[in-house]
């Protein structure tokens, strides 16, 4: 019998499980579920994640996009991001979101406080590095723009770093 990554990351033996697969390099293929319209968003986020970098270690830890009417979390024992179309309206916003919350599954796989202040601030560190990875690496002048003025609102924000 083949094994799998375990269809949920909830139990110590299922974690155990899930951190060998990832320890082994597994790459999960990103699956996205919701309508078109959001498939159609998420593609257009996922887009300015591999510009910049950032497909592989997204693909290491999540394995799901899931359109809510809710608000947008990561469901760790899923391994995946529930986010609705209001995350979505800006693409390089939503990329952010979504490493982000991958970076939060990684903590959370290797066993660190992935929730609350310093975690938080931790993740948000990671959204800042890929936000100016994409800045570095996109050819687009106005990807270059949007990422300048997110950064210095994250700049201009109430986190510390």
């Amino acid at each position: 019998m083949v094994s799998r990554f375990p269809k949920r990351v909830y139990t110590t033996e299922e974690l155990e499980k899930a951190k060998k697969f990832v320890r082994s390099g597994l790459k999960h293929r990103l699956v996205l579920r919701g309508d078109s319209e959001f498939k159609k968003q998420v593609s257009k986020a996922l887009r300015h994640v591999k510009t910049a970098g950032f497909y592989d270690f997204l693909r290491t830890y999540i394995r799901r996009i899931v359109e809510i009417d809710g608000f947008s979390q990561l469901r760790e024992d899923e391994a995946a991001i529930w986010t609705n179309m209001q995350l979505l309206v800006n693409p390089i916003e939503a990329a952010g979101f979504l490493v982000q919350k991958a970076f939060l599954m990684k903590d959370f796989l290797e066993g660190k406080l992935y929730y609350g202040g310093a975690a938080e601030a931790r993740s948000v560190e990671k959204r800042i590095e890929f936000l100016k990875a994409l800045k570095a690496r996109t050819k687009s002048r106005v990807v270059k723009e949007e990422c300048e003025k997110i950064l210095k609102s994250w700049a201009e924000s109430t986190f510390v770093f």
